[in-house]
C-alpha cells in the first residue's frame, strides 16, 4: 500500500470532474510534505510506473492537467468514474487482497470470443504472401471439391 492512499480517498470523495489544487492543498490531504521531486513536471505525469502517488490518482479515475510546477498548482481531471467500494484503504489493511482495483478500459478484451484460430495454425510463424481471397480460408479445396462433383 502506498503512503499516498489519502489522495485517492480524497479524490474518490469528490463529485467534481475538475479539481484545482495547490501542492500545499495536496500536502494537507496527505498529512505530510511532498518530496523535492514535486518541482519536476515528470513527477506529475500520468505514467502509472512514474511514482507511487501517480497510481493513486489514476486509481481514483483522475489524471493531472495544467500542471504549473513553478506556481505549485495543478488540476485533477476525472477521466473515468470509479465506483466507490466499501473497502478501507487504511495502512492497517496492507496486503488486503480485496483492495479496490483500477478498472480496465472498455476496449480491453472487447473482441474476446469473436476470433477463432484454426487448429494447427501456427500464429507465431510467418504468414504466406497468398492473397486473402485465394484460398486462405480453404476456398481452393472447396472449389476443387465442387468441381469434382460436377464432373461426375
Amino acid at each position: 500500500m502506498s503512503k499516498y492512499y489519502r489522495l485517492k480517498d480524497f479524490l474518490n470523495d469528490q463529485d467534481r470532474d475538475h479539481i484545482p489544487m495547490t501542492f500545499s492543498d495536496i500536502e494537507k490531504v496527505l498529512e505530510f510534505e511532498l518530496p523535492a521531486s514535486k518541482q519536476y513536471p515528470a513527477w506529475w505525469s500520468n505514467n502509472p510506473s512514474n511514482n507511487p502517488m501517480t497510481r493513486e490518482w489514476l486509481d481514483a479515475g483522475y489524471e493531472t492537467q495544467s500542471v504549473n510546477t513553478a506556481g505549485g498548482r495543478l488540476v485533477f481531471r476525472r477521466v473515468m468514474k470509479v465506483p466507490r467500494q466499501n473497502v478501507s484503504t487504511s495502512p492497517e489493511d496492507v496486503g488486503n487482497e480485496n483492495r479496490e482495483r483500477r478498472p480496465l478500459h472498455p476496449g480491453i478484451g472487447f473482441m474476446k470470443g469473436l476470433i477463432t484460430i484454426e487448429e494447427g495454425f501456427d500464429v507465431s510463424g510467418p504468414f504466406s504472401d497468398e492473397a486473402w481471397d485465394e484460398g486462405y480460408l480453404g476456398e481452393d479445396r472447396l472449389m476443387e471439391s465442387k468441381a469434382g462433383k460436377l464432373q461426375k
